[in-house]
């Protein structure tokens, strides 16, 4: 098992490149199987959660063809309906082959999911939404069955605006008879993306973007070519580096219009953020202020990066509350960031973050993907040596994450622990 090995206080500076969405990737993989036509996807980013869904789609008897960061995808038959427990709980987005099963082959026998362990992110609200289109559920043994002769449009009110509840209903909407109504749907742009992508499938799809999603139902898609866009919680976690090690780098790739959020919040804790040759200019010259935000759904500060924001304000001067609505039990890598020395009291969904400008290199593990990019943001920043163990959890989101902090001068690398 790896460990990163970090000895903190370099500056960072250059240029970082950002590669495909991780949360757009993996929901455009599983959309192949609405169509028995060839699927072309580029920008594929190589990380662990790709390899797996690569890995299970193959289980299903489905042609992947990978090259580089292209991807050929054809789902031309299907040997089996069923997505088995240790190809699905390593990863919560194992659950949106559901829908796309349910409308193209009328049945699914899927594992109740896992991934990492930051809350219990029910998945009722996909299983209500099947059951309002037409399908039979059941859960048994671990497994949910689901079968359907066929999917009717209807309307489904989400008392939530879930990510992958929406794409799973989108995807099976998008075959179903008639017209499907989705009310408070998530408005993250990797939901728009899944949309846009069956868009150009052939799909009828609208409203993308808003708390109303319409999708019309087609008798068949068809195969496409199509760049998956960039991933913009990889692009805050560079961002958010710059700030804490007071550097200057270019975020390549980074789209501005879907950070607003951290954009703000990053600029209200004293960087200088501008766009830049297609991507964003970060620079921090001044100390960290010290800041509060509080996680929403798009287009508010995105719980993804509600870690490494944390430890962002550990380095400044003064008193910062975060507060996490999102996910129940997001607060794990507090402990961590205590044993390098941070002053942090949780009471409730609150984090309360007494800065003291520095942090000093320990030994620390990694619970969950984004605990893990807090802790080498913080032993890039801290004093000293941090080791990482149980980084796995840092692969299945970041790319490369230790070639390309080396290349913007961190003094980092991985080991065999």
């Amino acid at each position: 098992m790896d460990k990163m090995v970090i000895h903190g206080g370099e500056r960072l500076i250059g240029e970082v490149q950002i590669g495909g969405a991780k949360n757009a990737a993996l929901p455009l993989f599983i959309a192949a199987l609405l169509t028995d036509e060839e699927i072309h996807l580029h920008n594929v980013p190589a990380l662990r959660d790709i390899d797996t869904v690569e890995k299970l789609l193959r289980n299903m008897g489905i042609t992947v063809k990978r090259e580089g960061f292209d991807a050929t995808i054809q789902a031309k038959s299907l040997d089996t309906i069923e997505a088995p427990y240790d190809l699905v709980r390593t990863m919560r987005a194992s659950i949106l082959v559901l829908g796309p099963l349910l409308a193209r082959a009328h049945g699914a026998k899927v594992s109740l999911p896992g991934g990492c362990a930051i809350g219990t992110r029910p998945i009722n609200l996909h299983l209500d939404g099947f059951h309002a289109l037409g399908a039979e559920i059941d859960l048994e043994h671990g497994y949910i069955h689901a079968k359907a002769d066929k999917l009717a449009g209807t309307t489904i009110d989400l008392s939530l605006p879930t990510v992958t509840g929406t794409e799973n209903l989108m995807m099976a909407a998008a075959l179903a008879e008639g017209t499907t109504i989705i009310e408070n749907a998530a408005r993250e742009p990797e939901v728009v993306e899944v949309g846009n992508f069956i868009n150009k499938m052939g799909g009828q799809i609208s409203g993308l973007g808003t708390k109303t999603v319409v999708i019309k139902g087609v008798s068949a898609l068809h195969g496409t070519d199509y760049t998956i866009m960039p991933d913009r919680v990889e692009a805050a976690t560079y961002m958010v580096a710059a700030g804490m090690t007071r550097g200057n780098l270019l975020i390549k790739g980074a789209r501005p219009q879907h950070l607003k959020a951290v954009i703000d919040k990053l600029s209200e804790a004293g960087m200088e953020i501008h766009e830049e040759n297609g991507g964003l200019r970060c620079l921090m010259t001044g100390s960290i202020k010290s800041v509060d935000a509080k996680t929403l759904p798009y287009p508010g500060f995105p719980t993804d990066v509600q870690a490494q924001l944390m430890a962002m304000m550990c380095f400044a001067n003064g008193l910062s509350v975060i507060s996490e609505t999102v996910f129940e039990n997001r607060f794990m890598h507090v402990g961590e960031l205590k044993r390098m020395g941070a002053d942090i009291q949780v009471e409730g969904h609150s984090a309360i973050i007494r800065g003291r400008g520095e942090l000093s290199g320990a030994p620390v593990m990694a619970t969950d993907l984004r605990a893990s990019a807090s802790l080498v943001l913080a032993g890039l920043a801290a004093s000293g040596t941090t080791e990482i163990s149980r980084i796995y959890h840092l692969d299945r989101g970041y790319e490369r994450m230790e070639e390309k902090l080396r290349v913007v001068g961190a003094n980092i690398r991985r080991v065999k622990a």
